[in-house]
């Protein structure tokens, strides 16, 4: 007689009520859930409550606290003294062509705007630096026009006038670029028939 053979395998159902011999089974407790939120509890047939839970992305975690206000004070006074030293250095390598003294190569509100404007352009293959061809980043230029306009939106009420005029002149013109470059690139090709009459 074949002797019978052992299972290779084990099932085990966590919410069977009894054991293989018949007895009742100790709960186990369930594992705390990590990146799961609780949602609907649902019973089954044998009076058990099924929890369900459903995926959350994990946190993000914590931003450190910033720095105090003396440590950021003087990294700004040490910033600024560098800066100064690093002017009066290219003042004396490049001669008449630098900046008067009182004349900075800080950077301000237009020097940005003017920054992102030409980064936009260059981008959009408006333009490129001397000796290199043109070429487009639509992707890269979308970006740029995006972070223009995140610009003029946390920057309502602060700027003057001016500023406001030559931020939303730049805007108009790297939209219409873009518009420009897009619509080219989306529009079907001509039709290879003749020309209708």
């Amino acid at each position: 007689m074949a002797k019978p053979r052992e299972p290779e395998f084990t099932v085990t159902d966590k919410r069977r009520r009894y054991d293989e011999d018949g007895g009742l089974q100790q709960e186990s407790p369930a594992p705390p859930p990590s990146a799961s939120t609780p949602g609907e509890e649902k019973t089954d047939s044998g009076g058990y409550v099924e929890q369900q839970f459903t995926e959350t992305p994990e946190s993000a975690p914590a931003a450190p606290p910033p720095p105090s206000q003396s440590e950021q004070d003087a990294q700004h006074a040490d910033y600024r003294a560098s800066n100064q030293k690093l002017d009066n250095l290219l003042r004396e390598r490049a001669g008449s062509k630098a900046p008067p003294e009182g004349k900075s190569f800080e950077m301000t509100f237009e020097r940005l705007v003017a920054s992102l404007y030409m980064t936009a352009m260059m981008q959009l293959g408006m333009m490129a630096p001397e000796g290199e061809q043109p070429h487009a980043d639509i992707l890269g230029a979308r970006q740029t026009i995006d972070t223009l306009s995140v610009l003029s939106e946390k920057t309502k009420g602060n700027l003057t006038d001016a500023e406001q005029n030559m931020l939303q002149n730049v805007l108009f013109e790297a939209r219409m670029a873009y518009l420009q470059l897009t619509n080219a690139l989306t529009q079907g090709p001509p039709p290879t028939g003749g020309i209708a009459k």
